[in-house]
């Protein structure tokens, strides 16, 4: 036969490949009638099969390939052959750590240069959701045939979920050594739908049809843009043209579903996976993604067990075993709930500072629900994690993907608690509001809004929370909206992609800012009503650009109207301080002379005012770094953040034993910034000091919104709602108090006891009983206890201790 067996196998996956299906069948049985032992050709057949539209084919073959190798098994010792029996072995229920080791690893051994065992070794891992294996496996490969697309498809398949930039370096490179590859084209489909570059993906998918017009990922993906614009009937034709070979082809409503459920549209994502099982009820892919979907979409019961169903059939899912392992986590937290939430977290937590979170909910919901027009599915569902690893698997399936605080995903809210953001002093009460909002606005729109503009108003309904709260200008905000180009801001009509793939993490941080700024701008010049209707419209299914055109102004107006706005509010930031950079150069020690001639055309440049204040700090010169500070903040007095200059000024005052001036410091620091905890607790302590009691109240509540796992500020809240008229607040702040095992329990107890006797409640006797029970000589107690007992009527019942 022309060509022998590589020959044969090459052109029917050129057929294949080109959409003729009936060709490739017939040129299958014209080699199987050559070479009906070949191991190789009868796997092929399972592709052709299933191109055929014929499941119950692709079956056989699989058996096929089982008595082939099994009646024959040292014929087929060859590494080709070896990965054949390997990728059936697996789909026959066989170990893959097995197949690994004992198939793949000698098949590699024996040639090493051939592509087949990375290709099957890295899909193997995809399929697991094991990224990092899958990467290392294409990248072998790659070294070893470098210029191989499908090699370099995987390996960019492989970074999709975590590094976007390595992604597209290997997708850049597979399609410049074959434009035409398919699964390149297919993946920067994908990435373009991310995106929101929805003619750009047209573009890759009509390349891909007109290699294979009956490619159903492509019409698959159709069928996801005509849903993104909502055009049914352009979704249905997609999808029937998916079908159009095989009728019954679970893949087809699993991938339009994958990706319906990326934008967050999770109720439509798990209605096509309902739909793939429907074709296939073994088809693990769409179980594992609709136990997702349910998850995020609160939907726990059916979720948790379709979870344990998918790790049961596939003890080495990573996700799926991630997820069981998790839920006997988070059953063992408690729950608190009411009408409107339900609050997951630990006990001890829960115990803590859970009636604060349910609180700061109930008046966010006051705040939002009515102000945006929403309409709430009750009860929302907020987890709170005190494990990072916990919080990332229940939000992304994985355990270390890092940078997020909380996640909204319509009805289901996750977070990181207090325990794992304490060191960087994120306030959780602002994370919890921001996440709220998404709550709102996410249902009013059905989940149907851009990232940006979900996000954006989050961070500007932290600000009209509180002031301290959110993200405001700094130095480098300010220098990147006032830069040109596309180094400073990003058109409004492509925010969106600020946020698929920012070039740093402070780009990342820039675009919510940048986003914020923009809904700012649009309340404050057209009025929150005309952004209401933008909202409505997104709820309708109208495309964001369009939306705004239609119910505030065309964006060829909105544009340049807002670049104005956000470089007025820049400019307004330090207008008298000259803003320049000095060169890297000029900062050399041998440079001073060139430095100085250069700071003499910049008078006050901020930069070099930073620099000589660090300096005067390091050498301790306390009286000339008060007066660089002090000049410093008469020009830009709203410095937040640890560099900010009033930290710095206070903390010279506090050198200096100016106390009253760095009070007078630390409350303008502390009224700005939502994470000056140093400040909270140092105002708390100066002001229980004085016996400045309101003082020391408002300034414990602030450092609790950043760390409530601490005893310190229940200490000095306890006391200060003691030495005024909040008793409920005193008893609840010593209650807390004793959660966290003090070393005096006993005066705890006490002063638990004297303020329950205070409001009559017979607790009172409990805790002085307690309090005695840990130190037996506090005479105290002993004297409280007896004026409880004193106080009692005559005949009374003793409460039990």
């Amino acid at each position: 036969m022309p060509g022998g067996e590589d020959g044969q196998l090459l052109r029917i996956e050129i057929l294949l490949a080109q959409g003729r299906a009936e060709a490739a069948d017939e040129a299958l049985t014209e080699a199987l009638r050559v070479l009906p032992q070949s191991l190789r050709l009868v796997w092929l057949g399972r592709d052709v099969a299933f191109a055929n539209g014929r499941p119950e084919v692709a079956a056989l073959r699989l058996d096929q390939v089982r008595q082939l190798y099994g009646s024959r098994p040292s014929a087929y010792r060859n590494p080709a052959d070896l990965v054949v029996f390997g990728r059936a072995a697996l789909l026959l229920g066989a170990d893959p750590k097995d197949v690994l080791t004992k198939v793949y690893a000698p098949a590699q051994k024996a040639a090493p240069n051939r592509r087949d065992v990375y290709l099957a070794r890295g899909e193997l891992a995809l399929s697991k959701g094991d990224y990092a294996l899958a990467a290392t496996a294409f990248q072998e490969g790659v070294k070893q045939v470098p210029n191989d697309p499908d090699l370099l498809s995987g390996l960019a398949r492989a970074h999709e979920e975590g590094d976007r930039k390595e992604m597209l370096a290997a997708l850049l490179a597979a399609l410049k050594l074959n434009p035409r590859h398919v699964p390149s084209l297919l993946l920067q489909a994908d990435h373009a739908i991310d995106g929101e570059r929805y003619a750009d993906a047209e573009e890759n998918l009509a390349t891909v049809l007109s290699v294979n017009p009956d490619q159903p990922d492509a019409w698959a993906l159709r069928a996801v843009l005509a849903h993104l614009r909502n055009d049914p009937a352009a979704e249905a034709s997609a999808r029937a043209a998916a079908l159009r070979v095989w009728a019954t082809n679970p893949r087809v409503d699993w991938r339009i579903g994958e990706k319906l459920s990326k934008k967050y549209r999770f109720a439509e994502g798990a209605e096509r996976q309902r739909q793939a099982l429907q074709f296939d009820k073994t088809y693990l892919a769409a179980k594992a993604q609709l136990a997702s979907d349910l998850l995020r979409l609160g939907e726990d019961a059916e979720g948790w067990r379709l979870a344990q169903e998918v790790h049961k059939e596939d003890g080495y899912d990573v996700e799926a075993f991630n997820l069981v392992t998790l839920q006997d986590t988070m059953a063992k937290f408690t729950t608190l709930r009411n009408e409107d939430f339900v609050v997951r977290m630990t006990a001890h937590e829960a115990a803590v500072y859970g009636p604060l979170v349910m609180d700061l909910l109930g008046r966010a919901k006051t705040a939002l629900v009515e102000k945006y027009g929403a309409e709430l599915i009750a009860p929302t569902t907020i987890d709170i994690f005190a494990d990072p690893k916990d919080f990332a698997v229940r939000t992304f399936g994985m355990p270390d993907i890092p940078g997020f605080l909380g996640v909204c995903f319509g009805r289901v809210v996750t977070a990181n608690s207090p325990a794992s953001t304490a060191k960087s002093n994120t306030n959780w009460q602002s994370v919890m509001w921001h996440e709220f909002c998404h709550v709102v606005t996410l249902q009013l729109t059905k989940n149907k809004m851009p990232r940006w503009l979900s996000e954006g108003i989050s961070v500007y309904e932290e600000r009209q929370a509180n002031p301290a709260w959110g993200q405001h200008m700094t130095p480098v905000y300010r220098e990147l909206i006032l830069k040109e180009g596309r180094e400073g801001l990003t058109p409004v009509r492509s925010m969106s992609a600020a946020f698929l793939a920012p070039p740093t993490p402070e780009r990342l941080q820039f675009a919510y800012y940048q986003a914020s700024l923009v809904v700012e701008f649009l309340i404050a010049k057209h009025g929150l009503d005309k952004l209401r209707a933008v909202l409505r419209a997104l709820r309708d299914g109208d495309d964001i650009n369009r939306a705004l055109a239609r119910h505030i102004a065309p964006l060829d107006e909105i544009e340049p109207a807002f670049v104005a706005y956000a470089r007025d509010l820049a400019r307004a930031m330090g207008p008298d301080l000259n803003w320049d950079k000095p060169e890297k150069e000029l900062l050399r020690p041998d440079a001073a002379v060139q430095l100085q001639g250069w700071s003499a055309l910049r008078p006050r440049n901020y930069w070099l005012e930073q620099r000589r204040i660090r300096m005067l700090l390091d050498d301790k010169q306390w009286a000339e770094a008060k007066s660089a500070l002090t000049a410093l903040l008469n020009h830009y007095p709203d410095q937040r953040g640890d560099d900010s200059a009033l930290r710095l000024l206070a903390q010279v005052q506090r050198e200096l034993k100016e106390t009253a001036a760095e009070r007078e410091t630390l409350r303008k620091w502390a009224a700005i910034d939502g994470e000056a905890a140093d400040a909270y607790l140092r105002l708390a302590e100066l002001a229980a000091a004085d016996g400045e009691w309101p003082e020391v109240k408002l300034n414990a509540r602030r450092f609790l919104e950043i760390n409530p796992l601490v005893p310190a500020p229940w200490r000095l809240l306890a006391k200060a709602s003691a030495a005024g008229p909040d008793t409920a607040t005193a008893i609840m702040a010593n209650r807390t108090l004793l959660r966290f095992d003090p070393a005096n329990p006993s005066d705890v107890h006490f002063e638990l006891a004297r303020l329950l006797q205070k409001t009559g409640d017979p607790a009172a006797r409990r805790e002085v009983l307690l309090a005695l029970e840990d130190a037996p000589r506090h005479r105290a107690a002993l004297s409280l206890l007896l004026e409880i007992d004193a106080a009692r009527p005559a005949g009374s019942p003793s409460p039990q201790p």
